[in-house]
Parts: C-alpha cells; structure tokens; sequence
C-alpha cells in the first residue's frame, strides 16, 4: 500500500508528522521507505545516472588518449617531414604558408578518422537507444556538435607540431639531409 501526501513548503519537514500519524491510525503498519518524491525519483534514476557517468567517464579517457595518438603521430610525420619543410623554407615559403600545410593535412586525417567514427556510431547507437532519455540515438544536433568538438580537438593536438614545423631552420634540414 501507497501513500501520497501533497502539501505546500518543504515535504522532508513533514515527514516524520506524517509517519506519526499513520503510526497513530495503525501502530502494526509497517513504514518501509518514507520520502519525498524527488527522493523517490533520484532512487530510481540512480543506476541509470551511473551508467552515464561511466560512459562519460569513459569517452573523456578516450578523449585523452585520441589527443595523445594524434600529437604523437603528427609529431612524428613533421619530424619526418623536416627535409622537405626545410626545402619549401628554402625555396621562400613562410611561417603560415608551412603552418597550412601541417594544418591542411592534419584536418584530411582527422575529418576521415571522424567520417569513420560517425559511422561506427551510427551503428552502434542502436545499442545505446535505451540508456537514452529523450533523444533519438541518431539525433543530428548532437553528431553536428561532437563532431564540431571532435575536429578542434583533433586540430588543436596538431598546433604544437604544426608551430614547431615552422621554426625549421632551412640551412640544418638541408645538412642533416
């Protein structure tokens, strides 16, 4: 058996009159789980605020470790690329001319890593439909705005190498070539 009291002002202050007076009216009844509604809705929203917690937990991680691969995998490809920034630096290219080009194709390997994404989670959103709380699994707005997200992240892990590649000193490129 339920019971629901509506009152104006602060319900927790009457809870424990309310329990005094079903206990006055029945002294054997017993009294359970006496709370608010908000108590009521917070319990049982819990392991669903959990499991978006974790999942949100978990996407930062994986956030984390996606800013830690493409520094580290444009690092590496302007290293790589020392010999040739050098030439083109050589040859009369700029600062910003050599900043575009690092730019340029670090935006062509994360707008494909990010065509790929969005692909796998559109499949995969079927699977998440039912820890969703009204919204769709394939809600544009939010593809629109991770994407958005996903993309200046993925180009501000490519700043650091991008400024480093044009600071390269033409004369030592060409040497160690």
């Amino acid at each position: 058996m339920y019971f629901a009291v509506r009152t104006e002002g602060n319900p927790a202050a009457l809870i424990p009159a309310v329990r005094a007076a079903i206990l006055q009216l029945d002294p054997e009844l017993p009294l359970d789980s006496v709370g608010t509604v908000v108590d009521l809705v917070n319990h049982s929203l819990s392991q669903r605020r959990f499991a978006m917690l974790l999942m949100a937990a978990f996407a930062g991680l994986a956030l984390a470790l996606a800013l830690v691969g493409i520094y580290g995998v444009m690092s590496y490809s302007v290293t790589q690329a020392t010999g040739e920034i050098g030439i083109r630096m050589a040859l009369g290219a700029i600062g910003g001319d050599v900043l575009r080009l690092v730019l340029y194709h670090a935006g062509l390997l994360v707008a494909g890593g990010l065509l790929v994404g969005v692909q796998m989670a559109l499949g995969a959103g079927k699977l998440l439909a039912s820890q969703l709380f009204e919204v769709p699994s394939t809600d544009p707005m939010t593809y629109a705005v991770v994407s958005a997200l996903l993309l200046a992240t993925g180009l501000a892990a490519c700043a650091i190498p991008a400024f480093r590649a044009t600071r390269v000193d033409p004369m030592s490129a060409l040497r160690n070539e």
